[in-house]
């Protein structure tokens, strides 16, 4: 749900700079660990533009036109997110180039935003760069990321990047965690992962041992893994431990299979195959 009360401050009160010297520029990166917050900063830009209210305090958030938008019912302000996938794929960007010919309706700018950004695929990205370009149309386009590292550096090079954090860096396993995609709302509904580490490893070690026990250990992981954060997690845990492996050099050609292996895991995935699927291949390999 979309709350103007939890904004970047500082973002905010830059972008309304920009807006009232007429210097808004057509595409933005928001980089922020808490996506929410980025998100709601650029949909209180869309309310700033169309904000009917009166007085100083544009945007209210009450009037027609920012109801619309705060309710997603606003025909010039377009959300593209992965809603529950793994990632943001060329189909879903296919359609903001389609509406990138018309003008705006209501307005006059449109507004797209594309959360969890780091998701696109490399079709995707691709598939942005002509968005991101001098548009046609009145146009802000606005990627919201928790890693500018894993945006595409031709994207990236045609955005101006906004910086929420303030220089203050996460640690530890949450850290981790944003560098491989995690959004911070995931991290969150991954609660207490003890109980997966230890999963996981168990199921690390025997492939490596060729534990015919791997197929069994798959088979639970897949059963346990409901959510996509959690299944996600699996193979991030997976990795992890391989490329901690590979600093010894006793096991350093087992590590480095491991995640050969895991990439084409990660192909799988992005062809749809099933968890379970995909950790019985994995499991296979090992046999």
């Amino acid at each position: 749900m979309i709350d103007l009360n939890n904004v970047g401050i500082k973002q905010t009160q830059f972008l309304q700079r920009a807006y009232e010297q007429k210097k808004l520029t057509h595409s933005y990166l928001f980089v922020d660990s808490d996506e929410a917050r980025a998100l709601n900063t650029a949909y209180w830009l869309a309310c700033l533009f169309n904000c009917t209210g009166d007085g100083e305090n544009k945007p209210d958030g009450t009037c027609q036109n920012c109801r619309q938008i705060l309710s997603g019912n606003h025909p010039d302000v377009l959300l593209v997110a992965p809603e529950g996938k793994q990632t943001l794929g060329i189909d879903q960007i296919r359609p903001l180039k389609e509406e990138l010919v018309k003008s705006p309706v209501e307005s006059n700018r449109r507004f797209f935003f594309i959360n969890e950004a780091q998701k696109l695929t490399l079709a995707a990205a691709n598939g942005l760069l002509n968005l991101l370009e001098e548009p046609v149309a009145p146009v802000v386009t606005i990627l919201i990321t928790n890693n500018s590292d894993q945006i595409l550096p031709t994207v990236r090079s045609r955005t101006q990047i906004i910086n929420f954090d303030n220089g203050e860096k996460a640690s530890g396993r949450t850290a981790i965690l944003l560098e491989n995609g995690f959004s911070k709302a995931e991290i969150e509904e991954l609660g207490n992962i003890d109980k997966w580490d230890q999963t996981i490893k168990y199921f690390y070690q025997e492939m490596l041992e060729h534990n015919s026990l791997a197929i069994v250990s798959a088979h639970k992981l897949a059963a346990d893994a409901k959510l996509v954060s959690e299944q996600r997690y699996i193979f991030v845990q997976l990795k992890l431990l391989a490329e901690q492996d590979l600093k010894d050099p006793a096991k350093r050609i087992a590590a480095a299979t491991m995640l050969k292996n895991l990439i084409e895991i990660d192909k799988m995935r992005l062809s749809n195959v099933n968890l379970q699927n995909a950790l019985d291949y994995l499991a296979l390999k090992w046999k």
